[in-house]
C-alpha cells in the first residue's frame, strides 16, 4: 500500500474581500505569539474595528483582496504536480494563520484523511517566532492527530535554489531599468521588520535575513551596491532599522537616483509589497526625486523556487 503524506504549506493568509479585512485583523491581533495583551480577545476586536477602514482603503488600491491567496494556491499546485510525478501518495495543502483556509480547518482535513506522515513547510524562508513559530504553535494547538507523524521544516534561508530564485528575479527586474543607468542601480533589500526585543530574546530572523543577502550578493559577485532595510513597523516599540522609507530618503540625499526594491522576506506578493512598497513608498521616492523606482515581483510562480520547495520536501519524505 502507498504511504500517504500531507505536505502543509504554512502562510499568513490575507483578506479575500474588503468585508474580510476586519475579521482578518482580529485574528492577527488575537495571536498570542505576536501580541501579549490583557483581555486580548476584546482588545483584538476593538483594535481591528478601529483599523479596518484604513486597511480596507489599502486593499481597495490593490484590487480589493490580498494577492497572497492566489499565489499560495498556485505554489501549492505547482509543488503538488512536481511531487506527484514521483509519488502519487502525496497531497499538498495550505494552512493560513489568519485567514481561510485556517490552520484549524486544514488540520481537521489532515486528521480525517489519516496520513502516515505530515510535513509542515512554511512559506517563510527565515525563522521568526512571529511567523514560522506562530504557525507551528497554532498547528500544535489545533491538530488532534498523532503528533509524532509531524515533521517541521524550520527554515531554508540559505538554500541554493532559493538564493538562485531571488537572483533570477533581480536580473529580470534590472532589465526594466534604462540600459544607460543599469550599472548605477542600488539594490535595496526590504524585509518585514520585527521588534528589537525579539532579537534580544534570541529570535534568529534578522541574522537569517542578513545571511540570505550575503549569499545573494556573493552569487552575483557584488554586481551592484546593496542595502538592507525593514518595513511594516506597528506600535511604539523600537523595531529593526533602518526603516525602508528612511533608506529611500538617505539614498536620494546621497545622489542615488535608481532604486531596485527587493522584497526579501516574502515569497509572494501581498499588501506589504503591492501597497506598502509599490504605492506608499513610491510617494516617498517621488518626493525625493528618485528617477527610477522599481519594485521586484515576488517569487510567486518561480519554477526555481518551487524546485527549492520540492528538494526541501524530498529530504523529509
Amino acid at each position: 500500500m502507498t504511504k500517504k503524506t500531507a505536505v502543509v504549506l504554512l502562510n499568513l493568509g490575507g483578506p479575500d474581500s474588503l468585508d474580510a479585512v476586519q475579521p482578518f485583523l482580529e485574528n492577527l491581533f488575537n495571536d498570542p505569539d505576536i501580541f501579549k495583551l490583557p483581555f486580548q480577545k476584546s482588545l483584538a476586536r476593538f483594535v481591528s474595528k478601529k483599523r479596518a477602514p484604513k486597511v480596507q482603503k489599502e486593499y481597495e488600491l490593490i484590487g480589493g483582496s490580498s494577492p497572497i491567496n492566489k499565489w499560495t494556491e498556485l505554489q501549492r499546485k505547482m509543488l503538488e504536480e512536481k511531487l506527484k510525478n514521483n509519488d502519487s501518495g502525496i497531497d499538498v495543502l495550505i494552512a493560513m494563520r489568519y485567514w481561510k483556509p485556517l490552520t484549524s480547518e486544514t488540520a481537521a482535513i489532515v486528521e480525517k484523511e489519516n496520513y502516515d506522515s505530515i510535513i509542515l513547510l512554511p512559506l517563510y524562508p527565515h525563522y521568526s517566532v512571529s511567523t514560522t513559530g506562530s504557525s507551528f504553535n497554532e498547528w500544535k494547538r489545533v491538530f488532534k492527530g498523532d503528533g509524532s507523524k509531524v515533521k517541521y521544516v524550520q527554515h531554508y534561508y540559505d538554500h541554493p535554489l532559493y538564493i538562485k530564485a531571488l537572483n533570477e528575479r533581480i536580473d529580470q527586474t534590472l532589465l526594466k531599468f534604462p540600459a544607460a543607468v543599469r550599472n548605477e542601480v542600488q539594490l535595496v533589500f526590504s524585509a518585514h521588520g520585527t521588534p528589537v526585543s525579539y532579537v534580544k530574546k534570541g529570535d534568529p530572523y534578522s541574522g537569517h535575513i542578513k545571511k540570505t543577502i550575503d549569499l545573494v550578493m556573493q552569487d552575483r559577485n557584488f554586481s551592484h551596491p546593496h542595502h538592507l532595510c525593514f518595513q511594516s513597523k506597528v506600535g511604539p516599540a523600537k523595531w529593526l532599522e533602518p526603516a525602508t522609507d528612511k533608506m529611500i530618503e538617505e539614498l536620494a540625499a546621497a545622489g542615488k537616483r535608481h532604486l531596485l526594491i527587493i522584497p526579501v522576506s516574502f515569497v509572494s506578493d501581498h499588501v506589504e509589497t503591492a501597497f506598502e512598497l509599490d504605492i506608499e513608498y513610491r510617494h516617498v521616492a517621488d518626493e525625493n526625486k528618485i528617477e527610477n523606482y522599481i519594485v521586484m515581483e515576488g517569487l510567486n510562480d518561480s519554477e526555481t523556487f518551487i524546485t527549492a520547495l520540492y528538494n526541501i520536501t524530498q529530504k523529509y519524505l
